[in-house]
């Protein structure tokens, strides 16, 4: 493992400072996604475009993976409508992806084939343009595959893995420069490799979600599978027992700068994304897991001590919601859980983190996956495809992108988007773009 310990230039410094700075001041003016990293540029003022990035679909279009730029500014002659596509040839099992922390660049990773596309999205915000293609990621990061997604550090990309090239659940932490050169891998601790991790017994070495929080010096991992159940068709996998026991059950908390792990949490079922509070007194994250359907807590003791625990049901866990996505309001006070089963959205009062309660719920589909809110809370976007092989067949093989208007009661219509009526495929993963961040 190559270990490398962060020394920030001056100008990555000052954007770190200035990003803290809006952080802290997190009011109305602030229109960002909540579940961002927090050393990226953010959006001030209300976002004018959502980025989907979308699966390819045979047959459908041009059947590339893509992403599509939908029109979400009020008052528009297109607003609600998508206006632009940029395809990057073929199907990669396209899931998530990040920006840069200059915001200048978007990076959307492929699961199946581990390309990573680069796309510039600061030249015309309206019209992203993919500009570079990672396409040796197994080979620079010494055996990770399935780059999960792509999250900001100063002047850096970090890549979480959800496999290797065995596939197999063994994973790593991938670290590129923003311009897109290779810096250094940290494999996850497993029993026989704990690479210094306490409570090395349970750990597993899967991967899938990784966030930051700085004045910690904390970074958290969270776990899925690996290549060979996540590209099976999800039918087949169930009734595979000894596949279903290949999935991850623990967390992993790390000292951030050194990228050392620190101790190995076990979280049974499945823990998936990873949202840390913003509240700057605030020492504590919240996970949901997929195959017990519960929310859990990660949480600072006194004395510094890291401990997991679960604090709440989301829906019956015996009929199996599968809990997929969830997203934290900016005060911290509320938490909004998608289930794909039953296409539900769940939101849940979390002022007290030890004892979420259930405030309301609303079906938006047939499926449901992805959800992103707006830094001031009035508006949620949501998306429902999970993996080309788990989406649901037939009539309930809904492929959607949706937006309502939330005023902490109701969850009212805003537009909605037949992704397969418009012949672009089945839409993942969503970011915010506004063309004020690339004014000056």
């Amino acid at each position: 493992m190559t270990r490398v310990r962060s020394r920030p230039s001056g100008r990555i410094a000052r954007l770190r400072r200035a990003c803290t700075a809006l952080l802290l001041a997190a009011g109305p003016a602030l229109a960002d996604e909540t579940c961002q990293s927090p050393y990226m540029v953010r959006i001030t003022g209300v976002e004018d475009f959502v980025y989907v990035w979308t699966l390819g679909v045979e047959g459908l279009g041009d059947g590339s993976d893509k992403l599509v730029t939908v029109d979400v500014r009020e008052g528009s002659p297109t607003f609600g409508r998508p206006i632009h596509a940029a395809p990057v040839g073929g199907r990669h099992e396209a899931h998530h992806g990040g920006f840069t922390d200059d915001r200048r660049q978007f990076w959307a990773a492929g699961l199946s084939d581990s390309r990573i596309f680069i796309f510039d999205v600061a030249t015309d915000p309206a019209k992203p343009r993919l500009v570079r293609v990672i396409d040796d990621f197994v080979e620079k990061s010494g055996g990770a595959a399935g780059p999960h997604g792509a999250y900001a550090l100063p002047g850096r990309m970090l890549i979480p893995s959800l496999s290797n090239k065995d596939g197999t659940g063994k994973a790593a932490l991938v670290e590129y420069s923003n311009g897109g050169d290779y810096i250094a891998t940290h494999w996850l601790p497993t029993a026989e490799a704990p690479n210094g991790a306490a409570n090395a017994a349970v750990a597993d070495g899967y991967g899938y979600d990784a966030r930051v929080l700085p004045r910690r010096n904390v970074m958290l991992t969270s776990s899925f599978t690996g290549l060979d159940n996540y590209m099976r068709p999800l039918p087949e996998l169930m009734k595979d027992a000894e596949a279903m026991k290949r999935f991850g059950q623990t967390m992993v908390v790390w000292d951030f700068h050194a990228r050392q792990p620190r101790t190995v949490l076990h979280v049974p079922g499945v823990p998936l994304e990873i949202r840390w509070a913003w509240g700057p007194q605030h020492s504590y994250a919240f996970t949901s897991t997929a195959l017990t359907s519960q929310i859990w807590l990660v949480h600072e003791e006194a004395g510094g001590a890291w401990r997991a625990k679960p604090v709440a049901d989301i829906g019956d866990p015996a009929a199996l919601p599968v809990p997929v996505d969830i997203s934290l309001s900016a005060d911290d006070s509320t938490l909004f859980v998608d289930t794909f089963m039953d296409g539900t959205t769940r939101v849940f009062d979390v002022s007290d983190p030890h004892r979420p309660k259930q405030i309301y719920e609303k079906k938006i589909g047939a499926q449901l996956n992805m959800v992103s809110q707006s830094w001031d809370g009035r508006r949620i976007y949501y998306t429902s495809s999970l993996l080309a092989n788990w989406d649901k067949t037939g009539a309930e093989n809904e492929q959607f992108l949706k937006a309502y208007a939330w005023d902490r009661k109701e969850l009212t219509p805003r537009f909605s988007i037949d992704f397969t009526a418009e012949r672009l495929g089945r839409p993942h993963m969503m970011a915010f773009g506004a063309r004020s961040l690339y004014a000056n």
